[in-house]
């Protein structure tokens, strides 16, 4: 069962990667964006790593300061750090 439970992470992981990337993409062009509150589940998901990570990578919503602060709340009371603290 914990295997499963880390790689389904990892599966959000990557997801948040492809869809922080995605957006910074539609931001250049036209077309529907990704919402924030979508960006910000992925976050809260346990896909915090990988956010922070597109975050940085595409230079995506790191000016945004209302979007830094609530992605710093969900990456704080993510339920990853449980996931964590059972394998310990």
């Amino acid at each position: 069962m914990l295997q499963v439970c880390w790689a389904l992470v990892l599966v959000i992981n990557l997801a948040a990667v492809v869809v922080y990337g995605f957006d910074k993409w539609k931001s250049r062009g036209q077309g529907r964006r990704v919402a924030e509150r979508t960006l910000l589940w992925l976050v809260f998901a346990t896909g915090w790593i990988g956010a922070w990570v597109a975050m940085s990578m595409f230079r995506h919503k790191t000016v945004k300061q209302p979007f830094r602060r609530w992605a710093m709340l969900w990456t704080v009371l993510n339920p990853f750090w449980l996931l964590l603290w059972q394998t310990l």
